[in-house]
């Protein structure tokens, strides 16, 4: 059924499309009869899927990527769907519109995805009176909220420390996590954080705060493009000040090995980036063992996908391009498919299938 409504949504221009499924979704988030029916149709839950890191508990290990509800308009909908845990935004410190249009491609021979959006976004003040609604209206969420930030686009990189650290306040009683996004290629500079010395000024920063005030996990976003030896000196401060994780990978840059003519600047996602993502991952687990959670992303789309990153070392994953082209239910899909993986090579729950085929 999906797929006859996405060759009709697929005429339509991506980011119009994006912004009335939002809308669709911010609407069933307000009403609990719509909420209910979603859960009832694409929902899996059983208590073997759980996963348990940083002091969260996460319901299944697929979590929504950043990206698409950057606005945080329509969480109750996303934990409705089955997802195991939301992460919104990037949320800048400042409101921004990101950059011109057209910004959003698809590119469906690939099941790839194009964005040079540009951290399009309300700004901190205004998401954290969104949640605090939220919360007044729901109490607690049914699954970890994540809060993925940006720089915004005006600071210059030499202030970017206080940037981020000004979103960290206003957001603080919000996230159950934060993710220090350094690595959308959309903003100008912004990469540039991800250099040894710049990075160190950022964390130290943000770690300093973190320690003095009721302290949230904060986990750091990488690049697909990164070297294997940058990712190691990136690794010496994560230790350092005590991250709570590595997410692997943002979008990429290179266009290796399309089917696809579309010539677009911009970060690509989708199936493309599942080989690099993989191979980032794997080269992370063998540097970290277990000490450090990796969060892995890019080019999942099946529950095979799934069992292949958690049995390299993944802890979780999360989707967004494999959400757009598999539709709705896709996390029924992909948990009922995992749990069948795990069952089938005798792991009792997800947590004993984790690391379980990891490099030594």
């Amino acid at each position: 059924m999906y797929q006859l409504v996405k060759s009709v949504l697929f005429r339509y221009d991506p980011e119009v499309i994006h912004e009335k499924v939002m809308s669709s979704l911010s609407w069933c988030g307000r009403h609990p009869g719509a909420l209910r029916l979603i859960s009832t149709a694409c929902q899996f839950n059983d208590p073997r899927l759980t996963v348990k890191r940083f002091g969260l508990t996460f319901p299944n290990p697929v979590g929504l990527a950043a990206g698409f509800d950057k606005n945080a308009v329509a969480i109750p909908s996303w934990a409705a769907l089955g997802f195991g845990a939301v992460e919104i935004g990037s949320v800048t410190a400042l409101a921004q519109p990101g950059n011109p249009k057209p910004r959003l491609f698809r590119l469906p021979a690939d099941q790839a995805i194009i964005n040079r959006m540009g951290f399009n976004n309300d700004g901190a003040e205004v998401i954290a009176r969104r949640l605090a609604k939220l919360n007044t209206d729901y109490g607690s969420l049914a699954v970890p909220l994540g809060v993925n930030l940006g720089k915004s686009k005006v600071t210059p990189l030499e202030q970017a420390a206080e940037d981020y650290l000004r979103s960290v306040q206003v957001l603080q009683p919000f996230a159950d996590y934060f993710v220090i996004n350094i690595s959308s290629p959309n903003t100008p500079g912004l990469r540039k954080l991800q250099d040894k010395d710049k990075l160190a000024d950022l964390l130290a920063v943000i770690s300093s705060y973190e320690s003095a005030a009721s302290a949230k996990p904060i986990l750091l976003k990488i690049a697909p493009e990164l070297s294997f030896a940058q990712i190691d000196e990136i690794l010496e401060l994560v230790f350092n000040y005590n991250l709570a994780g590595i997410i692997a990978t943002n979008t990429t840059t290179s266009r290796n090995n399309l089917s696809s003519s579309l010539d677009e600047a911009g970060g690509l996602s989708g199936k493309p980036l599942a080989s690099r993502s993989l191979a980032v991952l794997k080269h992370l687990r063998a540097q970290l063992q277990d000490r450090l959670p990796i969060i892995s992303v890019g080019g999942i789309f099946s529950a095979q996908d799934v069992y292949e990153r958690l049995v390299a070392g993944a802890s979780l994953v999360q989707v967004y391009t494999s959400f757009i082209y598999e539709g709705p239910l896709l996390l029924r899909r992909l948990n009922q498919g995992l749990l069948q993986l795990i069952e089938r090579d005798g792991f009792s729950n997800v947590e004993a299938a984790i690391g379980s085929r990891a490099p030594d």
